[in-house]
């Protein structure tokens, strides 16, 4: 993970957008999305999960929402 990711990341959730971790690697070619979700949370941004059943039918994935930003 980098730092470009993370902003990346961010950005995207700021436009009201989710994201999964297929997503974050079909558009930035990030791997490790659940370690930048935890470090936005940590930052204190409100990042919610939710559970999505995978297309397949087998199993499940997240997906992440932006509820609340840091105050400037």
């Amino acid at each position: 993970m980098n730092s470009t990711q993370l902003k990346q990341v961010l950005a995207h959730l700021k436009q009201g957008k989710t994201i999964s971790q297929a997503e974050a690697i079909d558009l930035f070619n990030c791997y490790r999305l659940s370690a930048i979700i935890q470090r936005l949370r940590n930052a204190g941004y409100d990042i919610v999960t939710h559970y999505e059943r995978n297309n397949s039918g087998i199993g499940r994935h997240a997906r992440y929402e932006l509820i609340k930003q840091v105050a400037a």
